[in-house]
């Protein structure tokens, strides 16, 4: 890459960042206009294009087959029937409302992918927030947050988790015994900040009438089928790598989405066209982007130079290092996107890693799995900082993409500013208990 080319990708990076925060254009656009510029001044080769293509396919399949499968649930009328019973169960309260956001969406954001959780479950949280006469953007917000959090639960719960995860060959039964803990730290955390954060939503109190009249499922078949399909994919996610022809999540997520649709083309409810419509293919293309521009990014070779540097600096002092990682990580993903930030630093760590002699220069190939328990906290905090710094921005984490497109459609754009005001405070409270996790878990290895 010559000098021109560095300064013109380090220039589109900036902008494409600073467009975004000050709403300057679209996301996607922005993202977009900046790949192209790259691509015009010659900074990617066909085949560096075609490779960073295929570092994104995973995450991309990931989400893309979750949301095929979510959006298949829609015409079911499942979600009216799940939004009178959280109706209910607020009593009128904005505190209930707010905790059961959390109860409501962590279990489903650890097995389904967090921007998948917030297409199924935001939906029913603006339902029950106009009955509460509430305004429903700070609750959208935490669901985003809770979601992003929640991925931390499970090893295919978050795209970017999953990325650290399968660059090291951890399994989902090793994940849950060693990661999962700290994931249900990140995920309570959230709890005590909302009487401070949400005051006005967390002291509303609203009468609700005494008999609320649950809906009805029109077609109680295609629900089964439906949520059938949602109980498979959930199956292979946990055991698909036990199967003799082991199936990593991507290759799950699409076979669940080619069930899904199956389903809906054999029972005829609506036109096949009609759900891949619906899907959002604006956070597909912003994250492909993003992970192009990364890809740019770490040609420029200082992503290398960062490697050999955090020697330098930190010589074999790993947990020195994984703090450094996790807070630095987090703050990288808090101004793009997550897992294309996470995607770049694994290069990194694994270049400093080599550089220590802790591992073969044989360590940098995918293939690489015999990674030594002691180097398990640098990783693991790569996890909390790509996915808790994710909760930051708007554009930090998909889920966050999502969120936005979802308010945009009920008619309430989401703006950077209005998601930081929340998402940034409770970024700080999750990662200094993310911190202290990642200390102990050193101690115990």
């Amino acid at each position: 890459m010559t000098d021109v080319q560095v300064a013109v990708t380090l220039i589109v990076f900036a902008g494409v960042i600073l467009s975004i925060a000050f709403n300057v254009l679209d996301m996607a656009l922005a993202a977009l206009m900046g790949v192209s510029t790259m691509l015009l001044f010659g900074v990617f080769t066909r085949q560096e294009f075609l490779n960073a293509a295929q570092t994104a396919g995973g995450s991309i399949s990931l989400l893309f087959g979750g949301m095929v499968v979510a959006r298949t649930l829609v015409p079911t009328g499942i979600f009216d029937q799940l939004g009178t019973h959280f109706l209910r169960a607020t009593g009128g309260s904005g505190k209930r409302f707010l905790l059961g956001i959390i109860v409501l969406t962590a279990p489903v954001c650890a097995f389904l992918p967090n921007a998948t959780a917030v297409i199924l479950l935001a939906p029913i949280i603006i339902r029950v927030a106009k009955v509460l006469d509430i305004d429903y953007v700070a609750p959208v917000v935490l669901t985003a947050i809770v979601s992003n959090s929640a991925g931390l639960l499970t090893l295919v719960g978050d795209p970017a988790t999953f990325l650290v995860g399968s660059s090291i060959g951890m399994s989902f039964g090793f994940y849950l015994g060693k990661v999962s803990l700290g994931g249900l730290l990140a995920v309570l955390t959230v709890a005590p900040v909302l009487p401070w954060l949400m005051k006005d939503i967390w002291q509303t109190q609203r009468s609700l009438p005494s008999d609320l009249p649950l809906p009805r499922l029109d077609r109680p078949s295609f629900c089964i089928l439906a949520l059938l399909v949602l109980v498979v994919m959930i199956l292979l996610f946990l055991f698909g790598e036990m199967l003799p022809n082991p199936l990593v999540p991507p290759t799950v997520a699409i076979i669940g989405a080619s069930l899904a649709l199956l389903v809906v083309y054999g029972v005829k409810v609506e036109p096949i066209d009609k759900v891949l419509k619906d899907v959002d293919w604006k956070t597909l293309l912003f994250l492909m982007c993003m992970f192009l521009m990364v890809e740019a990014f770490t040609r420029t070779g200082i992503l290398q130079s960062i490697s050999h540097s955090m020697y330098g600096w930190f010589g074999t002092q790993l947990l020195t290092v994984a703090v450094v990682m996790l807070v630095g990580v987090a703050v990288a993903s808090s101004l793009l996107a997550n897992i294309p930030v996470v995607a770049a630093m694994i290069l990194v760590v694994k270049g400093y890693l080599v550089a220590a002699e802790f591992v073969p220069e044989l360590a940098l190939g995918a293939a690489f799995t015999a990674w030594p328990a002691f180097t398990l906290p640098v990783f693991v905090a790569m996890m909390f900082g790509g996915t808790l710094g994710g909760n930051a921005t708007l554009i930090g984490a998909s889920a966050n993409v999502v969120s936005a497109g979802i308010c945009a459609s009920y008619g309430r754009p989401l703006s950077f500013a209005t998601f930081a005001r929340y998402g940034v405070p409770l970024t700080a409270v999750q990662l200094t208990f993310a911190v202290i996790y990642v200390l102990i878990l050193a101690r115990l290895l």
